[in-house]
């Protein structure tokens, strides 16, 4: 049942790819070298971009990353010894050793939502010394119950090098030496994963003797450097986010202010999942992770059963493959940092074309008669392969906004890893034992292979406009930033810039941006399917845009949730029924008011001030809020949101299926609550007359679109918006 889910999941998602693909426009815009990351850094060197961001961060996260793959190079070669030692057949120890690289998905989430949360050197300090003592905990182990357990941990542990490594080096170094930065890491990586099996093969059968235990102390040792690197990555300095995009985008100039609200897990993953690109090279590396996590292990025991390897003999096989590999990756990161300064599409294409041609040798690889030919047969595609995961991280940070880098990587982790490598590992342990290694690694390298690959070369087409969804945030985030240093006493209440927001696949919010001042009432006016409840949604929370941006006195809230807001004081009205039928009006506040529930001498003192406001509530605390008349109930719905004292009330139709009688006598306490607490509130309403008696200016919208922005007097006499909303047509004007 596990196996037939996986498979139903990975054809889920590429069914819902391919119907993204075909419903997305056939034609990317013509290529604008403006909204190009990197575009104006010119031709840098490596050399260069390592001086501007310092050596440190590199150094050290490229010998953690080093130690990590040496650590993932042993337990692949040592785990036929290792099995041998705790008694357990082939498939389990195939199921352990790649479901462990699975065990990653379990920390990338929370890791990822640090590292865009708090400063990164510590979280790598703390994860990495976790892992040393994991490593070391290896050695121990005197059963597969046991191992399984310390591989959780060091999986876990180890989580950070995706989403806090990736997100530190992008901060620290420009944009244009990324690529190069990431192969070199990676070459240095696989240069020690390549002499990796040599040495701990030697190391196992120098010290195991006849009773075959010499592959313990690989692990003993291997905890030593990694414990000592980690000293060493909590000294290195936390960069400033995203500033070398904010240098190239802004030729130079650095955004004035860097104060954004807590980032919320719930609202990252929507605004990621919302690139295309992203969704693209998640899916595809979901398919591909069947075939790319099992292989190393299921290439030992292969080794091992078909051709009598010992593990000596099977690390050189794989130290042959990596110094091929890091042969060609400096070569990889520099042509990729070129293709994706002249144009990004080309090089998410290059990825996939490197991946394409395993469909059909590793199945080549894996007929070979004898070691030799075995080892010659699998280096294009090992190289290839290398080279195109190298590259898919430097790719990620260029699509996903920087305040989300963390989070970015996570997701791709979440879907990559817990798809893909524990799928790999459930399938291939199935068929592992049921008909043996090369049956395995062939069924699953050539669906998994073009599938993905595929997948990558046609997703690229996306590349361009995504990153030109980026550069267009940064330069909006400049105005508004300049503009809040430029006029520090007149910081809007509410600012909404710039926001795209869409159903599915269906755009409903088109560059949306307005703002309310500190104790003025905006209406949000327009056609019935205006878009007008979707701003609000937007604004309170409750939906996160593709693009764009909401503010509260200047501080960034977009990625935050309604929770979040609710604390800051953004709280919002409905229309229709907002009360609990079935409670009396002081259960009705009660409830109101039950975040203050820890204090009940301040919840007394707030019910009390909003009775003030509504004294005819005062009259009837037993009465249940069902028996009350339509005006009565909103006046009660009203009072619990003032429980609050907002610092934004939102009013979402006040007037819905009231008598004008009730509602003048509504209009008059939003008058007063203006007045007397200088409350800042946006009111929706259909009624334009009603609108414009409370609101001091209106905001028009039609089809998703702001069309008129001015003062309540103004819209009053624009006769062709007026009858739009009286009308519910739509206007001709504006």
């Amino acid at each position: 049942m596990a196996d037939t889910s996986e498979a139903a999941s990975l054809a889920a998602g590429v069914i819902a790819q391919e119907d993204d693909l075909q419903r997305s426009s056939a034609a990317e815009p013509e290529l604008d070298r403006s909204k190009l990351l990197g575009s104006n850094e010119g031709d840098m060197t490596l050399r260069e971009g390592l001086a501007k961001g310092g050596m440190a961060t590199f150094v050290t996260l490229m010998i953690l990353n080093s130690l990590d793959e040496l650590e993932g190079a042993a337990l692949a070669v040592l785990g036929p010894d290792i099995g041998e030692s705790l008694g357990v057949s082939d498939g389990v120890m195939v199921f352990i050793t790649v479901v462990s690289t699975a065990f990653f998905v379990v920390g990338a989430v929370p890791l990822g939502y640090l590292a865009d949360r708090m400063k990164r050197p510590p979280i790598v300090g703390v994860c990495s010394m976790i892992f040393a003592a994991m490593v070391f905990l290896s050695g121990l182990v005197t059963n597969a119950f046991m191992l399984f357990w310390t591989r959780f941990g060091a999986g876990i542990s180890k989580a950070n090098t995706l989403p806090v490594h990736s997100s530190l080096l992008a901060d620290t170094y420009p944009v244009s030496v990324r690529g190069r930065i990431g192969g070199t890491i990676a070459m240095v990586g696989r240069v020690v994963a390549a002499l990796s099996p040599l040495l701990v093969g030697a190391i196992a059968v120098a010290a195991g003797g006849v009773d075959e235990e010499g592959w313990r102390w690989a692990f003993y040792i291997l905890g030593i450097p990694v414990a000592i690197a980690a000293f060493a990555a909590f000294r290195l300095k936390e960069p400033p986010r995203g500033q070398w995009e904010k240098r190239d985008v802004l030729k130079g100039r650095e955004s004035p202010i860097d104060d954004d609200a807590p980032i919320s897990l719930e609202a990252g993953f929507a605004r990621i999942w919302q690139i295309r690109t992203m969704r693209s090279v998640v899916i595809a590396f979901s398919a591909l992770g069947f075939i790319l996590f099992p292989r190393e292990s299921l290439s030992n025991f292969f080794l091992e059963e078909e051709f009598g390897l010992d593990a000596f003999q099977r690390g050189l096989v794989a130290f042959t493959t990596g110094v091929c590999m890091a042969i060609v990756l400096p070569f990889a990161g520099r042509r990729f940092d070129r293709l994706f300064r002249d144009d990004p599409a080309k090089a998410l294409a290059l990825v996939g074309y490197l991946i394409l041609p395993g469909a059909v040798m590793v199945p080549i690889q894996f007929s070979m008669p004898n070691a030799v030919l075995f080892t010659i047969t699998g280096i294009p595609t090992t190289v290839a392969a290398g080279a195109a995961f190298a590259m898919v991280g430097p790719m990620l940070q260029q699509i996903v906004p920087y305040r989300l880098r963390g989070i970015g990587s996570a997701l791709g982790s979440l879907y990559i890893f817990l798809i893909g490598a524990l799928g790999g590992a459930l399938l291939s342990a199935l068929l592992v034992n049921s008909f043996g290694e090369r049956t395995a690694v062939i069924v699953l390298s050539a669906p998994a292979t073009l599938i993905g690959g595929a997948i990558l070369v046609n997703g690229s087409k996306h590349v361009r406009s995504d990153i030109a969804l980026i550069v267009d945030d940064l330069r909006r985030e400049n105005e508004e930033m300049t503009a809040l240093l430029d006029r520090p006493d007149e910081i809007p209440a509410l600012s909404v810039a710039g926001v795209d927001f869409s159903y599915g696949q269906v755009q409903v919010l088109f560059d949306v941006g307005f703002q309310v001042q500190k104790g003025e009432t905006l209406a949000l006016l327009g056609t019935n399917g205006a878009g007008k409840s979707t701003v609000l949604k937007v604004i309170a929370g409750l939906g996160v845009p593709a693009q764009g941006s909401v503010r509260l006195h200047g501080r960034n809230i977009t990625y935050t949730t309604p929770e979040q807001r609710a604390r800051m004081g953004i709280h919002m009205l409905p229309g229709g029924n907002g009360v609990f039928g079935a409670l009396t009006v002081a259960e009705n506040l009660e409830m109101g008011g039950y975040i203050l529930r820890d204090d009940r001498d301040l919840l007394a003192e707030r019910i009390e001030s909003v009775l003030e406001l509504f004294p005819g509530l005062r009259e009837r605390p037993s009465q249940l809020a069902s028996s009350m008349s339509g005006g009565q109930q909103q006046q009660l719905a009203l009072a619990r949101v003032m429980l609050h004292e907002p610092e934004l009330l939102i009013i979402d139709e006040l007037s819905l299926g009231l008598a004008p009688v009730v509602v003048g006598e509504l209009l008059e306490i939003v008058e007063r609550i203006k007045e007397e607490r200088q409350q800042t509130i946006i009111v929706v309403e259909q009624s334009l007359n009603i609108a414009l008696e409370v609101a001091d200016r209106a905001v028009f919208m039609e089809k998703g679109q702001i069309r008129f922005e001015g003062s309540a007097q103004e819209l009053a006499e624009r006769d062709d918006l007026a009858r739009a909303v009286f009308l519910g047509g739509v206007g001709e004007g504006g």
